[in-house]
């Protein structure tokens, strides 16, 4: 009894002292938790679908150190500055992707990079500044937002989605696009408005086809049917498919992913 009663007060002060430590660094102890579940259970899959591959997992070790630390160094910073740097963020990242349209270096035909003195996709920052922003707009606002502010909110969206579009590089266009209507969305969009927004982008995209390049329609061409070029652009779609679907519910097992180990997916 006593050496039970010695372990669980053990226990009892681990917790406590994981607590305090996860508040003193600002950090919420179940998303924490989760993430931290998440990235273990990726590095044995990256593991285990390289066929053991130390370098490869010494490289996503490295990457999840140097986000760990990111996220530490960003835990810090009160809610309150990152708030009043949002529009600041915004601005500087739709004058970064202006610039680029001018002076920007063009590689395999698409101008998206731009070097001052380090190289870098300003469209990256508009991953980050365009969620933020669109939370900055909406925090002293009435919710549900109005009609007058889910417009502001669109222009605001589209504008830096058009010229990243325009690189071209519609991923992250789509990506920049997702990341602030899902704000406006977790808002408390009224449906007649969901229902509108639906609406313009099936009309937006009908629109837009005539102006994709060759390529992107291509791409999204193959998503729908990749069995149309199963050699070519659809190789690895249905590689990707025959991976999940040979594995089921749950999988070959550890070590076991033939689709990755024998080269059929990069």
């Amino acid at each position: 009894m006593i050496g039970s009663d010695l372990d669980s007060s053990r226990t009892q002060r681990t917790w406590t002292f994981t607590a305090r430590l996860l508040s003193a660094l600002h950090l919420d102890g179940t998303l924490f938790t989760g993430l931290a579940l998440l990235a273990l259970i990726g590095l044995v899959v990256v593991y285990s679908a390289s066929g053991g591959s130390a370098t490869m997992l010494q490289a996503q070790i490295a990457k999840l150190v140097l986000a760990l630390i990111v996220m530490l160094v960003l835990a810090q910073v009160p809610p309150r500055l990152i708030r009043a740097s949002a529009p600041w963020m915004y601005l500087a990242g739709l004058m970064l992707l202006v610039a680029v349209m001018f002076v920007g270096d063009v590689t395999m035909g698409a101008r998206r990079w731009l070097d001052l003195g380090i190289r870098f996709q300003p469209s990256e920052i508009m991953k980050i500044a365009m969620p933020l922003t669109c939370a900055w707009y909406l925090h002293e606002r009435p919710l549900p937002p109005t009609w007058l502010n889910v417009v502001i909110m669109l222009v605001a969206i589209v504008i830096p989605a058009a010229i990243i579009a325009r690189q071209p590089d519609l991923g992250t266009a789509v990506l920049v696009t997702a990341s602030g209507a899902m704000v406006v969305l977790l808002a408390g969009l009224r449906a007649r408005y969901i229902i509108a927004a639906g609406g313009l982008l099936v009309a937006g995209g009908i629109f837009g086809w005539q102006f994709l390049h060759d390529y992107q329609r291509q791409r999204v061409l193959t998503f729908l049917d990749p069995q149309n070029d199963p050699l070519g652009s659809g190789y690895h779609i249905i590689q990707s498919q025959i991976a999940i679907g040979s594995g089921g519910a749950f999988g070959k097992g550890f070590m076991n992913g033939s689709q990755a180990q024998l080269e059929f997916l990069p």
